[in-house]
């Protein structure tokens, strides 16, 4: 529901609404005050979605009138603060921007749908891509992919394990690079670019000879797919709310087990097909995944607009949304975050933005999280299909057996983010991906030297049923960030992290040491067990020492230190002094 404050009066336009008015008049609003009463505004804080609510406590739950208003009080709505928050004179919605826009659930439900089904499923097609075309090399392992380029997973000649390093070094360099291209040209011209890039390496590989090419591809495809994650983070930004962003990610991880699920079907498919046109089977799985997501490359470029109010072009004249519905899209995401109108989507990042994110210390806890927390399990994920063909399974069984602890995964992820909900506490449940990985790792290294291979089969697959809990600590990082601007580059940073603990799995499991991986699996152990002791407690303690610090000499303040520390500082994000770390 649009007023506007032009002092000129407007012809009345018929309407059913009884707070809308033309929106031909929102550009001559200023930066001024408004005339509109605030009165009618909500004051609580926008209630973050909850699992644990919308399952557990759904009948305890008060049901809101849909027609009410749900616009929700903010800077805007102060005539003081509103000047320092205003968007700039180039960002790309301005046009559309309106601090006297008042809408009701109804509206704003029915346009979360629609964004839902306009823009998050293209970002979720898009997210598949990216799983299929880096994981398919652990289905193509259960052929003759390693014996038919002479690869070998051998200590002195680690082809295999040199391949998966070169391509989680490559991700990691371009990861912040990515960042850079993505700011200065547009996410929704870059996501595309990138997945038809990685594309066409990705069905290149059917010609695969040996090392050499194996390991440029392994390059190229990090390369081009690093960063990928972030950018997409940043475009769904543009459209949602800082509470409505969490859940839609927390399902992007779950689909990745649910991607996983289809892969090994298509591999078992694509397998099947060793011989065809005198080709291996894993050739064909690499062309025809390869094809498959140069497809959604393609697609994408025509189905990611540039903004909420951008999305009409020569292919589609009328756009997606009205001229209402951009109102509200715009002015709730800048009433959320008043921030994100100080960039335009084609404004790349500064330097010094980088810089600032990166001597950000109080995120160091948290990378060093996610440079160890996920090695213990990586060696025997991306060793599941070679592990299952050794201890007697053929290629197709091999495929069909790693579905069950992908689909197990699915559940565990859920069960472990409702927990996290329901105590509302990150550094302990975040532990609990190792704490579920450590009896598992033992049992691993206990076993016998010929064990029964459905035994062997369950161990694994136990383990690799783990609460993955990644989702839980990229949200950690997010909300012990610094400025919002910088949220981005240390989401970069941290999954760069990640991807540098992937370097260091794969270094764990040589040929050596196989077919059981003994000494293997007791580095994990250890490994394990530095996270469950050390690193998860450290952590806790390092941000609960630091709010006590903050606490310290804020509680010392008189009400007027405060509002004068307040009205003065310079400090942003987690340096202020009334900021205190979540842990």
């Amino acid at each position: 529901m649009t007023t506007s404050v032009s002092a000129i009066p407007e012809e009345k336009t018929p309407t059913t609404d009884r707070f809308s008015r033309p929106v031909s008049s929102l550009s001559s609003i200023g930066k001024r005050r408004s005339s509109l009463p605030t009165s009618d505004l909500v004051d609580e804080a926008e209630e973050q979605f909850s699992w644990t609510t919308a399952i557990i406590r759904r009948q305890q739950t008060v049901p809101r009138d849909p027609d009410a208003i749900a616009t929700r009080r903010s800077v805007f709505d102060d005539p003081d603060l509103a000047p320092h928050y205003w968007p700039k004179k180039d960002y790309e919605n301005l046009h559309r921007f309106d601090p006297t826009a008042r809408w009701t659930y109804r509206e704003e439900n029915a346009l979360v749908r629609k964004l839902d089904w306009k823009i998050m499923v293209m970002a979720a097609i898009g997210f598949s891509a990216l799983n299929l075309d880096r994981s398919n090399i652990n289905q193509a392992n259960s052929g003759s992919f390693l014996q038919n380029l002479g690869l070998t997973t051998d200590g002195n000649h680690p082809d295999f394990n040199l391949g998966n390093t070169v391509f989680k070094l490559a991700f990691l360099c371009t990861e912040l690079p990515s960042q850079l291209v993505s700011k200065r040209i547009g996410p929704d011209r870059w996501i595309p670019t990138q997945i038809c890039l990685w594309s066409f390496v990705s069905l290149s590989q059917f010609w695969l000879t040996g090392r050499t090419s194996f390991l440029v591809c392994r390059a190229l495809l990090g390369a081009l797919q690093g960063g990928f994650i972030p950018d997409l983070i940043l475009y769904l930004s543009y459209f949602y709310t800082k509470t409505e962003l969490p859940v839609r990610l927390a399902l992007f991880w779950m689909s990745l087990n649910l991607c996983g699920i289809v892969a090994s079907f298509l591999a078992y498919g694509t397998l099947h097909m060793d011989g065809v046109a005198g080709a291996a089977g894993w050739r064909w799985l690499f062309m025809i995944e390869g094809i498959l997501t140069l497809l959604i490359g393609i697609f994408s470029f025509f189905r990611m607009p540039p903004s909420p109010t951008q999305t009409k072009t020569w292919f589609r004249p009328n756009g997606w949304f009205t001229e209402r519905e951009e109102i509200i899209i715009v002015n709730r995401v800048l009433r959320d975050d008043p921030t994100k109108g100080d960039m335009h989507n084609r404004e790349g990042l500064s330097l010094r933005r980088l810089w600032t994110a990166m001597c950000d210390y109080d995120l160091w806890p948290i990378y060093i999280l996610g440079l160890m927390f996920g090695i213990p399990n990586t060696p025997p994920s991306t060793y599941l299909t070679l592990l299952l063909r050794d201890i007697g399974f053929n290629t197709f069984d091999t495929n069909l057996l790693t579905i069950p602890s992908q689909a197990l995964g699915i559940v565990t992820m859920f069960l472990i983010t409702l927990v996290s909900e329901f105590v509302n506490e990150r550094s302990i449940v975040s532990m609990m991906e190792d704490l579920w990985t450590l009896p598992f790792l033992v049992a691993l290294y206990a076993l016998p030297s010929n064990p029964n291979p459905w035994i062997f089969f369950a161990v694994l697959t136990g383990l690799l049923s783990y609460p993955y809990t990644h989702p839980i600590q990229v949200g950690w990082c997010s909300r012990n960030a610094g400025a919002v601007a910088s949220r981005t580059v240390n989401a970069s940073l941290y999954n760069m992290f990640v991807q540098a603990s992937g370097i260091i799995s794969a270094q764990v499991y040589v040929t050596s040491d196989a077919p059981r991986y003994r000494r293997g699996n007791k580095i994990l152990i250890i490994i394990c067990c530095i996270n469950v002791c050390i690193l998860y407690p450290g952590t806790k303690a390092y941000y609960i020492w630091r709010n006590r610090q903050r606490a310290k000499i804020w509680d010392a303040m008189t009400t007027e230190d405060r509002a004068h520390y307040l009205d003065t500082t310079k400090d942003v994000g987690n340096r202020r002094l009334d900021f205190r770390f979540a842990h």
